[in-house]
């Protein structure tokens, strides 16, 4: 699982019938900053994943990929690598919060 701010929404007209009425939301993950643990800092690529749990722009979400991402919300006969699996309410790490939703 990984860390993730949803950046945007992609809308494709045409698509793969088993993604019809699915939510497809542009991420880009969140790496806890080596200099400054307390922070985040933007990984280097976009992720498009398909959204399960109903996140939106501007949320902190964990995502999965691969084989993974076909287990969340009944995916497996979806040609999809990447999923949100969950809406972020918190982190902290090494005692100290660096992420609480508003």
């Amino acid at each position: 699982m990984f860390l993730a701010e949803v950046i945007g929404v992609v809308v494709a007209t045409k698509k793969d019938q088993n993604l019809t009425g699915r939510k497809l939301l542009v991420l880009r993950p969140k790496l806890v900053d080596d200099k400054d643990p307390t922070q985040f800092k933007n990984g280097q690529n976009t992720v498009i994943a398909i959204d399960t749990v109903g996140a939106g722009v501007g949320e902190l979400v964990l995502f999965c990929q691969g084989s993974s991402a076909r287990q969340a919300g009944d995916l497996k006969p979806v040609p999809v690598d990447a999923a949100t699996i969950a809406i972020v309410d918190s982190v902290e790490v090494f005692g100290k919060k660096i992420h609480s939703s508003p």
